[in-house]
C-alpha cells in the first residue's frame, strides 16, 4: 500500500488533471501553448503556498518529455547547483529544445551568489529553469536571472477548486476510495486549510483516519478532531498572509498596539525585515498619502536603514516607523484616483491628446495647430488659469477627490476656489 501523504498520492501527472490556473493551463493558456509548441522558456512561478507550483513544474517536464531535476533552496548550495547542471549538460539535451528542466523550490531563499551560479546554465541553454516562490520575484530574484525568465502568477485556490480536490481524493485515491466517506459540511475544513491545497488534503486525511466509518464530514466533526495551531508564525505558510494582513489593517486603523503586536509576531517568526519595510513603504503612500507626505519619507528611510542594519537592531527602526504611521493622519485619495484613472483608460482607450497640449518641435506641427491656445500658467496671476487638460471625450471628469481630513483640507480649499466653476465643488 502506498504510504505517501494524500497530497502526494493524488498529485496530477498530466495537464488535463490539473485544477485551477486556467489563465495558464486552459485551452488558450500560456503554458498550454508553450507545451504544444514544444518550446519551454525559463519560468518563475509566483504565488501563495499549496497552489500547485511544484506539481505544474512536474507536469511540464512530463508532457514535454524532458529530464527533470529538482532542488530546494532550503537545503541546497552552490555545489548542489553545479552538480545538477553538470548532470544536465551530460544528459544529451545540450543545445536542443529538449534540454532538461531544473526546478528550484523557494528560489527566493537563494543568496545572490547562489542565483548567480544559475546564470550561465540558463543563458547557454544547458537547463530550462523553473523557480517557485511565495515572495515577489522583483525583490527576491536578482535582475540578471529575472530578465532571463518569464514570471507567471499563480492564483490562490477558490472554494470550487478546493472542493474539486476533495472530490478527486474520494474517487482517485487508492485508500480513501475504499472508505465510506460523505462530505456533508466543508466550510470549516476549507477555512482551516487557508486556501492551501496541500494542507487541506493533509487535514482531510488526518480527519478520516481519526474516526470510525462511516465518516460523515461536518463542521462539528472537524472542530472536534483537528487541532489548529495558530500560535507560531510561519513565513512559508498561510499565517504569512494572515498576519501581514492584520499588521497592515492595524496601521490603517490607527492602532499602534495591534500594529506592534503583529510586528512582533513577524519578527519572532523570522520574517525578512525588508519584506516588512516594503509593506510599510506601500502603506505610507496607499493609506496615508498627502495627508502626511512625511510618512513616505519615513517609510523609505526605514527600508534603507533595515536593508543595511539587519537584525536584531532593525526591530527598533521598524517599531519607530510603525508607531509613526499608525498615529499619522490617513488618506487614500491618491490610491483611489490612480485606480479610477486606470479604469477610465481601459474604458475609453487611447484618446487623442488635445491640440493645445501637444508638443510642437517642428514647423509642420506648428502649422497643424499643435500647441495653439495653450495657456502658460506662470503668465497668469497666482500661477493659475482655467483650461482643460483632459481629452475632449472625457472633459471635466473628476478623477481626484481630496480626502476629508485636516492636512488635505488646505489643499482642497485652494482647489475649490480654482476649479469651482468647472467641477462644481
Amino acid at each position: 500500500m502506498n504510504k505517501a501523504p494524500l497530497a502526494e498520492r493524488i498529485r496530477p501527472k498530466v495537464l488535463n488533471d490539473y485544477i485551477s490556473q486556467q489563465h495558464l493551463v486552459g485551452e488558450r493558456g500560456k503554458l498550454t501553448t508553450h507545451i504544444k509548441n514544444g518550446i519551454i522558456p525559463s519560468l518563475i512561478f509566483w504565488g501563495p503556498p499549496g497552489i500547485g507550483k511544484t506539481t505544474l513544474a512536474n507536469i511540464i517536464a512530463n508532457e514535454s518529455g524532458r529530464p527533470f531535476y529538482a532542488l530546494s533552496a532550503i537545503n541546497s548550495g552552490v555545489k548542489d547547483i553545479r552538480d545538477v547542471i553538470e548532470k544536465a549538460k551530460n544528459s544529451g539535451g545540450l543545445f536542443t529544445t529538449k534540454n532538461p528542466i531544473l526546478f528550484i523550490d523557494e528560489i527566493h531563499r537563494f543568496s545572490k551568489s547562489q542565483q548567480d551560479s544559475l546564470l550561465g546554465a540558463v543563458e547557454k541553454g544547458w537547463v530550462t529553469l523553473i523557480g517557485a516562490t511565495t515572495e515577489n520575484p522583483s525583490f527576491e530574484v536578482i535582475p540578471a536571472l529575472l530578465s532571463r525568465c518569464q514570471v507567471y502568477t499563480l492564483n490562490a485556490f477558490g472554494k470550487e477548486d478546493l472542493l474539486a480536490l476533495l472530490d478527486r481524493a474520494l474517487v482517485k485515491d487508492e485508500i480513501l476510495s475504499k472508505k465510506e466517506i460523505t462530505l456533508k459540511e466543508t466550510d470549516l475544513l476549507l477555512q482551516y486549510s487557508g486556501g492551501d491545497a496541500r494542507k487541506l488534503l493533509n487535514i482531510f486525511e488526518l480527519l478520516v483516519n481519526s474516526v470510525k466509518e462511516p465518516v460523515v464530514v461536518t463542521n462539528d466533526l472537524v472542530e472536534e478532531n483537528i487541532q489548529q495551531n495558530l500560535v507560531r508564525y510561519d513565513k512559508t505558510g498561510e499565517q504569512h498572509y494572515d498576519i501581514i494582513s492584520a499588521f497592515i489593517k492595524s496601521i490603517r486603523g490607527s492602532d499602534p498596539n495591534g500594529a506592534l503586536y503583529w510586528l512582533a509576531r513577524m519578527i519572532d517568526g523570522g520574517e525578512d525585515v525588508k519584506f516588512i519595510a516594503r509593506r510599510l513603504l506601500i502603506l505610507s503612500s496607499e493609506d496615508i498619502g498627502n495627508a502626511n507626505p512625511t510618512a513616505f519619507i519615513m517609510a523609505n528611510n526605514t527600508f534603507q536603514a533595515v536593508s543595511v542594519i539587519g537584525n536584531p537592531e532593525s526591530r527598533i527602526i521598524l517599531a519607530q516607523c510603525v508607531v509613526y504611521l499608525a498615529n499619522s493622519a490617513k488618506s487614500n485619495a491618491s490610491y483611489k484616483a490612480i485606480d479610477m484613472a486606470l479604469d477610465l483608460v481601459k474604458k475609453t482607450g487611447n484618446l487623442s491628446v488635445p491640440l493645445h497640449l501637444r508638443n510642437a518641435p517642428t514647423k509642420l506641427m506648428k502649422d497643424l495647430g499643435y500647441g495653439d491656445n495653450y495657456k502658460y500658467a506662470h503668465s497668469y496671476e497666482g500661477g493659475f488659469t482655467e483650461q482643460e487638460f483632459l481629452p475632449d471625450e472625457i472633459a471635466k471628469t473628476k478623477i481626484y477627490e481630496p480626502s476629508n481630513n485636516q492636512r488635505e483640507n488646505k489643499f482642497r480649499e485652494i482647489l475649490k476656489q480654482r476649479w469651482k466653476g468647472k467641477y462644481g465643488y
